[in-house]
């Protein structure tokens, strides 16, 4: 009993540290992430002439720095102009390229700190860790999309996704992109039904599901990795 309340403070302590070091790294994060979609886009091919980046994640200090950042938008960040030239590789590797942070930096961080009491590591690697959670309506559906809306392409026959019904299908904001299928069809320019296209969506989203799966996965097994080169202590036997 005197221990748990020994203990007591030292756990408010790290709860209060890891809730800060997640509060500072989430602002810290946010431009960095969007500015990552912009560099898988540009490295693979694509042409990037505008990211959006609100004033209190640095976007007036960016929109300096940047030729194509704009300070402002209705998102914390959004790549709202970008070509893919039609590529639909290049795209992927547009919405993917920040979790490069969680498959190496998040998911390796927040493992090792689960097995170690380091409370300011622990709130960082939450945000970088547990983007793909956060982002599965966002980057993650969109992601599920290109590859549903292709398979659907080639199901149909179409010549291209461009050419297919399938292209107003793809999103990054699922939430924006149902309430435009229930009411705004026409601006949407839609041919499939309203259940449909509901469905296409549905299917989007579990492709979604699957590949932030795939990228936590992939994270722990580059930990584990990680966790066998490290150098162990000689001379040094546990019982039990």
């Amino acid at each position: 009993m005197e221990r748990l309340v020994l203990d007591t403070p030292r756990r408010a302590r790290a709860i209060v540290l890891a809730v800060v070091s997640a509060a500072i790294t989430w602002f810290v994060y946010v431009p960095i992430h969007e500015l990552l979609h912009a560099a898988g886009c540009g490295v693979t091919g694509g042409t990037v002439t505008e990211l959006q980046i609100a004033p209190h994640y640095g976007g007036a200090l960016l929109e300096l720095m940047f030729p194509f950042v704009v300070c402002g938008g209705d998102y914390a960040g959004r790549l709202s102009g970008f070509d893919t030239g039609g590529s639909d590789p290049v795209y992927l590797a547009t919405d993917l390229a920040p979790f490069l942070l969680t498959v190496f930096i998040g998911v390796p961080m927040l493992r090792a700190c689960t097995r170690a009491h380091r409370p300011v590591l622990f709130g960082a690697s939450l945000v970088v860790g547990l983007a793909p959670v956060y982002n599965l309506f966002g980057d993650y559906h969109e992601m599920g999309s290109i590859l549903t809306t292709r398979a659907a392409a080639l199901v149909t026959g179409a010549p291209s996704v461009e050419d297919s019904p399938f292209a107003a299908l793809r999103s990054d904001d699922i939430f924006k992109l149902i309430e435009q299928i229930r009411t705004q069809t026409e601006q949407l320019d839609l041919s499939l039904s309203t259940p449909m296209a509901l469905l296409l969506v549905g299917v989007s989203f579990v492709v979604g599901v699957l590949l932030a799966l795939a990228t936590y996965a992939l994270g722990c097994g580059f930990g584990r990795v990680l966790a066998h080169r490290q150098p162990t202590t000689p001379g040094i036997q546990t019982n039990g």
